[in-house]
């Protein structure tokens, strides 16, 4: 069996009916787990689970919405999650939102909690909530989509950068907590990826390149090329990982690059 190979985990994913959330689902259900698709918006993540369905057989995906600004909805998320497939071996916090660009010292008090409660918050919330059977079992992997944001300062996205330099502590913090239970928690730290959440910063041909130039690869990256270090991370493969930030971002950290 491939250290990769997924089969019989079932994994939440927020965020997943696009971009990096949904790369992510795709490739799970590629090695073999069952996924639960989950963001705002129901018929988007019924969209992607009938898709995973058609491709990978039924009952492969579950469609289930919830608002990461909304505790009681991320209780019933995991609720209606156990209640589908027993268990949760893997959570996937990949769901973020930034409603402010600019320097900080402009960023309302409102917008600030915004970006905290969805982006540290929220990921603190739903960890709560799938621990205690992951430490009764013994098991389990959860991941943090952050950001290289969360590794530089900004002028423009200096308030998402802080909520995701908080969610690397987060990450620290529980593993120390948890490891001793075989449970492992990481974070993936990516750079610019083709996404819409990203849409700014390269729609724009002429602000891509200047956004690119000191990327050694002298390119953006692709949702999929995010999904490969969740399969790790999620996977037998990454069983002595924990507490770490796996870097995925053509090198723009090395090379002088940041992102805003």
């Amino acid at each position: 069996m491939s250290l990769f190979d997924l089969s019989g985990k079932v994994a939440v994913i927020t965020g997943s009916s696009r971009g990096i959330g949904r790369a992510i689902a795709e490739e799970y259900a590629v090695q073999g787990a069952k996924v639960v698709i989950s963001s705002r918006n129901q018929s988007a993540c019924d969209e992607v689970a009938e898709a995973l369905n058609a491709k990978h057989g039924a009952g492969t995906a579950v469609a289930i919405a919830a608002s990461i600004s909304s505790k009681q909805a991320l209780e019933e998320l995991i609720t209606q999650a156990r209640a589908t497939f027993g268990q949760i071996d893997v959570l996937v916090c990949n769901a973020a939102s930034n409603p402010y660009y600019g320097p900080m010292v402009g960023v309302s008090d409102e917008q600030f909690r915004k970006i905290l409660d969805n982006n540290v918050l929220s990921n603190h919330w739903l960890i709560q909530m799938v621990l205690p059977e992951m430490i009764e079992r013994k098991a389990g992997a959860i991941i943090i989509v952050s950001s290289i944001g969360g590794l530089s300062g900004s002028i423009t996205i200096g308030a998402y950068n802080v909520s995701k330099a908080a969610d690397f502590q987060l990450v620290r913090n529980y593993a120390c907590e948890i490891g001793k239970h075989n449970v492992r928690i990481n974070a993936i730290a990516p750079g610019l990826i083709r996404t819409d959440f990203a849409k700014a910063l390269w729609e724009d041909p002429k602000v891509e390149k200047m956004v690119t130039a000191t990327n050694p690869m002298r390119r953006i990256g692709e949702p999929r090329e995010i999904a490969g270090a969740a399969v790790y991370l999620g996977s037998d493969a990454g069983s002595y990982m924990n507490g770490q930030a796996i870097i995925v971002d053509g090198g723009a950290t090395i090379s002088g690059g940041a992102i805003g």
